[in-house]
Protein backbone atom coordinates (compact mmCIF):
# COMPACT_ATOMS: atom_id res chain seq x y z
CA UNK A 1 0.00 0.00 0.00
CA UNK A 2 2.85 2.38 0.89
CA UNK A 3 4.65 1.66 -2.41
CA UNK A 4 1.44 2.28 -4.33
CA UNK A 5 1.09 5.75 -2.72
CA UNK A 6 4.72 6.60 -3.54
CA UNK A 7 4.27 5.70 -7.21
CA UNK A 8 1.38 8.15 -7.70
CA UNK A 9 2.27 11.51 -9.20
CA UNK A 10 0.50 14.73 -8.28
CA UNK A 11 -2.01 15.82 -10.96
CA UNK A 12 -0.03 18.97 -11.83
CA UNK A 13 3.11 16.93 -12.53
CA UNK A 14 1.18 14.61 -14.84
CA UNK A 15 -0.38 17.54 -16.66
CA UNK A 16 3.02 19.18 -17.17
CA UNK A 17 4.54 15.92 -18.40
CA UNK A 18 1.68 15.39 -20.89
CA UNK A 19 2.03 18.94 -22.15
CA UNK A 20 5.79 18.57 -22.73
CA UNK A 21 5.40 15.19 -24.42
CA UNK A 22 2.64 16.63 -26.60
CA UNK A 23 4.89 19.48 -27.73
CA UNK A 24 7.69 17.16 -28.76
CA UNK A 25 5.46 14.56 -30.44
CA UNK A 26 3.08 16.94 -32.24
CA UNK A 27 5.86 18.87 -34.01
CA UNK A 28 7.18 16.77 -36.90
CA UNK A 29 10.86 17.08 -37.66
CA UNK A 30 11.56 19.75 -40.26
CA UNK A 31 13.41 18.72 -43.40
CA UNK A 32 17.11 18.93 -42.69
CA UNK A 33 16.52 19.99 -39.08
CA UNK A 34 15.39 18.73 -35.73
CA UNK A 35 12.51 19.44 -33.40
CA UNK A 36 14.77 21.69 -31.35
CA UNK A 37 15.59 24.04 -34.22
CA UNK A 38 11.93 24.28 -35.25
CA UNK A 39 10.88 25.11 -31.70
CA UNK A 40 13.72 27.62 -31.43
CA UNK A 41 12.56 29.35 -34.63
CA UNK A 42 8.99 29.58 -33.32
CA UNK A 43 10.22 30.96 -30.00
CA UNK A 44 12.47 33.54 -31.70
CA UNK A 45 9.60 34.61 -33.93
CA UNK A 46 7.23 35.01 -30.99
CA UNK A 47 9.85 36.84 -28.96
CA UNK A 48 10.80 39.25 -31.75
CA UNK A 49 7.16 40.02 -32.58
CA UNK A 50 6.27 40.71 -28.96
CA UNK A 51 9.35 42.82 -28.19
CA UNK A 52 9.32 44.72 -31.47
CA UNK A 53 5.59 45.37 -31.35
CA UNK A 54 4.25 42.91 -33.91
CA UNK A 55 1.71 41.40 -31.54
CA UNK A 56 0.92 44.20 -29.10
CA UNK A 57 1.07 47.12 -31.52
CA UNK A 58 3.38 49.07 -29.21
CA UNK A 59 6.37 51.04 -30.41
CA UNK A 60 9.77 49.44 -29.84
CA UNK A 61 11.35 52.77 -28.82
CA UNK A 62 9.27 53.20 -25.65
CA UNK A 63 11.23 54.02 -22.52
CA UNK A 64 9.52 52.83 -19.33
CA UNK A 65 10.82 55.80 -17.33
CA UNK A 66 9.74 58.62 -19.64
CA UNK A 67 6.79 57.02 -21.46
CA UNK A 68 5.04 55.56 -18.42
CA UNK A 69 1.40 54.73 -19.29
CA UNK A 70 1.62 56.74 -22.52
CA UNK A 71 -1.52 56.20 -24.60
CA UNK A 72 -3.44 54.34 -21.89
CA UNK A 73 -7.17 55.12 -22.09
CA UNK A 74 -9.69 54.70 -19.28
CA UNK A 75 -13.42 55.36 -19.58
CA UNK A 76 -14.70 56.71 -16.27
CA UNK A 77 -17.18 59.08 -14.68
CA UNK A 78 -15.54 61.88 -12.70
CA UNK A 79 -17.50 62.21 -9.45
CA UNK A 80 -17.20 65.34 -7.33
CA UNK A 81 -18.56 64.93 -3.79
CA UNK A 82 -19.72 68.53 -3.36
CA UNK A 83 -23.31 69.56 -2.66
CA UNK A 84 -25.47 66.53 -3.46
CA UNK A 85 -22.62 65.00 -5.52
CA UNK A 86 -22.11 65.53 -9.24
CA UNK A 87 -20.56 63.78 -12.23
CA UNK A 88 -18.67 66.00 -14.66
CA UNK A 89 -20.49 65.92 -18.01
CA UNK A 90 -19.60 67.22 -21.48
CA UNK A 91 -22.70 68.28 -23.44
CA UNK A 92 -22.88 68.22 -27.28
CA UNK A 93 -23.11 72.04 -27.48
CA UNK A 94 -19.71 72.40 -25.75
CA UNK A 95 -21.04 73.26 -22.29
CA UNK A 96 -19.56 71.44 -19.30
CA UNK A 97 -21.30 71.06 -15.95
CA UNK A 98 -22.20 68.55 -13.27
CA UNK A 99 -25.08 66.06 -13.30
CA UNK A 100 -26.28 64.36 -10.14
CA UNK A 101 -27.35 61.16 -11.93
CA UNK A 102 -25.11 59.16 -14.22
CA UNK A 103 -25.93 59.67 -17.90
CA UNK A 104 -24.43 59.15 -21.33
CA UNK A 105 -22.72 62.57 -21.30
CA UNK A 106 -20.91 61.89 -18.02
CA UNK A 107 -18.79 59.09 -19.55
CA UNK A 108 -15.32 60.53 -20.00
CA UNK A 109 -12.30 58.91 -21.63
CA UNK A 110 -9.15 59.76 -19.68
CA UNK A 111 -6.10 59.39 -21.95
CA UNK A 112 -2.50 59.75 -20.91
CA UNK A 113 -0.77 62.37 -23.06
CA UNK A 114 2.56 62.43 -21.24
CA UNK A 115 3.74 61.44 -17.79
CA UNK A 116 1.26 62.84 -15.24
CA UNK A 117 -0.71 64.70 -17.93
CA UNK A 118 -4.06 63.53 -19.29
CA UNK A 119 -6.76 64.63 -21.71
CA UNK A 120 -10.47 64.34 -20.92
CA UNK A 121 -12.77 63.38 -23.80
CA UNK A 122 -16.57 63.19 -23.67
CA UNK A 123 -17.42 59.79 -25.17
CA UNK A 124 -20.99 60.63 -26.26
CA UNK A 125 -20.48 64.31 -27.17
CA UNK A 126 -17.12 63.57 -28.87
CA UNK A 127 -15.61 66.75 -27.41
CA UNK A 128 -12.38 67.34 -25.48
CA UNK A 129 -12.52 69.22 -22.18
CA UNK A 130 -10.43 72.39 -22.41
CA UNK A 131 -9.73 75.39 -20.15
CA UNK A 132 -9.08 78.88 -21.49
CA UNK A 133 -6.82 81.58 -20.04
CA UNK A 134 -9.70 82.97 -17.94
CA UNK A 135 -10.20 79.59 -16.23
CA UNK A 136 -13.44 78.69 -18.03
CA UNK A 137 -14.09 75.12 -19.17
CA UNK A 138 -15.42 74.42 -22.65
CA UNK A 139 -15.71 71.51 -25.08
CA UNK A 140 -13.76 71.43 -28.34
CA UNK A 141 -13.65 69.00 -31.27
CA UNK A 142 -9.91 69.48 -31.84
CA UNK A 143 -7.20 68.56 -29.38
CA UNK A 144 -4.93 71.46 -28.39
CA UNK A 145 -2.66 72.46 -25.53
CA UNK A 146 -5.65 73.80 -23.52
CA UNK A 147 -6.96 70.19 -23.40
CA UNK A 148 -4.05 68.92 -21.29
CA UNK A 149 -4.51 68.55 -17.54
CA UNK A 150 -2.04 67.52 -14.86
CA UNK A 151 -3.64 64.67 -12.89
CA UNK A 152 -2.69 64.69 -9.20
CA UNK A 153 -3.63 62.02 -6.66
CA UNK A 154 -4.64 63.74 -3.42
CA UNK A 155 -4.17 62.33 0.11
CA UNK A 156 -7.91 61.48 0.30
CA UNK A 157 -7.53 59.29 -2.86
CA UNK A 158 -9.43 61.76 -5.04
CA UNK A 159 -7.83 63.31 -8.14
CA UNK A 160 -7.36 66.99 -8.98
CA UNK A 161 -7.01 68.18 -12.58
CA UNK A 162 -4.85 71.27 -13.09
CA UNK A 163 -4.47 72.97 -16.46
CA UNK A 164 -1.14 72.03 -17.98
CA UNK A 165 -0.49 75.48 -19.46
CA UNK A 166 -2.26 77.71 -16.90
CA UNK A 167 -0.66 76.82 -13.57
CA UNK A 168 -2.97 76.94 -10.55
CA UNK A 169 -6.15 76.64 -12.67
CA UNK A 170 -8.17 73.58 -11.58
CA UNK A 171 -11.31 71.86 -12.86
CA UNK A 172 -13.96 72.55 -10.20
CA UNK A 173 -17.72 72.20 -9.70
CA UNK A 174 -19.85 74.36 -7.40
CA UNK A 175 -22.30 72.91 -4.88
CA UNK A 176 -25.05 73.47 -7.48
CA UNK A 177 -23.23 71.51 -10.22
CA UNK A 178 -22.05 74.52 -12.19
CA UNK A 179 -18.46 74.83 -13.35
CA UNK A 180 -16.32 77.16 -11.24
CA UNK A 181 -13.60 79.23 -12.83
CA UNK A 182 -10.30 77.41 -12.56
CA UNK A 183 -8.36 80.36 -11.18
CA UNK A 184 -10.81 80.63 -8.24
CA UNK A 185 -10.17 77.08 -6.98
CA UNK A 186 -7.35 75.19 -5.29
CA UNK A 187 -6.75 71.63 -4.12
CA UNK A 188 -7.60 72.60 -0.55
CA UNK A 189 -11.22 73.01 -1.71
CA UNK A 190 -13.37 69.88 -2.17
CA UNK A 191 -14.84 71.38 -5.36
CA UNK A 192 -11.64 70.29 -7.15
CA UNK A 193 -11.67 66.70 -5.84
CA UNK A 194 -12.82 64.12 -8.39
CA UNK A 195 -13.14 60.37 -8.02
CA UNK A 196 -12.85 58.41 -11.29
CA UNK A 197 -15.65 55.81 -11.17
CA UNK A 198 -16.36 52.93 -13.50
Amino acid sequence: MAREAEARWPPTSLLLLCFLVGLVVSEPAAAGGTNGTSLERRWESLFSRSVLGGITGERADLNWESDYLLGIKRVRRLYCNVGIGFHLQVLPDGRINGAHNENQYSLIEISTVERGVVSLYGVKSELFVAMNSRGRLYGTRTFKSECKFKETLLPNNYNAYESSIYKGFYIALSKHGRVKRGNKASTSMTVTHFLPRI
